[in-house]
């Protein structure tokens, strides 16, 4: 499909209220373009024209998909970034590998520093690890369910550096199915010797957690993953439904 062509009403509104505009971004185009050019944020001014502002609150990369949250306000936005810093905003995300964490419940604390073959990618470091632009990193991680060769993980970044998700699996030895920037494979074969492919990160932000604005308890906003991802889980074997996120109780 050329995303070029997606009409703003196609991309669905999960959540809309006088602070926050929140969408279920699509597989194939960014969250934000530096040019200007088409992008996620294009689509968001194009649903909510009238927002004093909309800045994102993360940015899921252009072959990942999701929810992402828009502060239609300075205060909006200002808010966001104090539950953030005090850890009160939180985000979970669905992904698929093809080899089990051991143990299957844990954390990852490799540090993320710029990779030096290519500045647009990351690359693992020990924990610890210090240098120019090296930054430390914390993600929280359960094996969710397992089909065949494939393992779904909930994962839960606590912080919120460039690919952290993609990199901190890689670097654990399981990278994302697809991901080949990280060392993902897209071809997976099935004992019976089927062949999957996987024609995208296999990485989808199920949950969204924060603090209503003015004290009134909490949002919490889920969506289901996308067909390929369900799909991708049901050839191997998998039932589509232990794909749903649940909630947002972390190891």
């Amino acid at each position: 499909m050329n995303t070029r062509l997606l009409r703003p009403e196609t991309v669905p509104v999960v959540y809309r209220d006088e602070h926050l505009l929140v969408l279920d971004k699509p597989v194939g185009i960014p969250t934000t373009a530096p040019d200007g050019g088409f992008s996620l944020t294009t689509i968001a001014h194009a649903l909510d024209p009238h927002a004093p502002m909309l800045h994102p609150l993360s940015r899921l990369d252009t072959l990942v998909s999701g929810l992402v949250t828009y502060a239609r306000s300075e205060r909006a936005n200002a808010h966001a970034m104090d539950a953030r810093a005090n850890g009160t905003l939180r985000r979970a995300y669905l992904g698929i590998a093809t080899r089990a964490p051991e143990p299957p419940t844990g954390d990852w604390r490799f540090a993320i520093g710029f990779d030096p073959s290519d500045p647009k990618h990351r690359r693992g470091l020990r924990e610890g690890a210090k240098g120019a632009g090296v930054k430390a990193a914390h993600t929280s991680y359960r094996v969710l369910a397992i089909a065949g060769p494939l393992v779904a993980l909930d994962l839960w970044p606590r912080t919120g550096r460039t690919h952290q998700l993609r990199v901190h699996t890689s670097k654990a030895g399981l990278p994302l199915a697809g991901d080949a920037v990280y060392g993902g494979i897209k071809r997976i074969t099935l004992p019976n010797g089927r062949i999957l492919n996987a024609q995208r990160v296999m990485l989808h932000c199920a949950a969204f957690r924060m603090p209503r604005l003015g004290g009134e308890g909490e949002l919490l906003l889920h969506v289901d993953p996308p067909a390929d991802m369900q799909s991708l889980f049901k050839a191997a074997g998998g039932e589509p439904l232990r794909l749903r996120f649940e909630d947002l109780t972390s190891p």
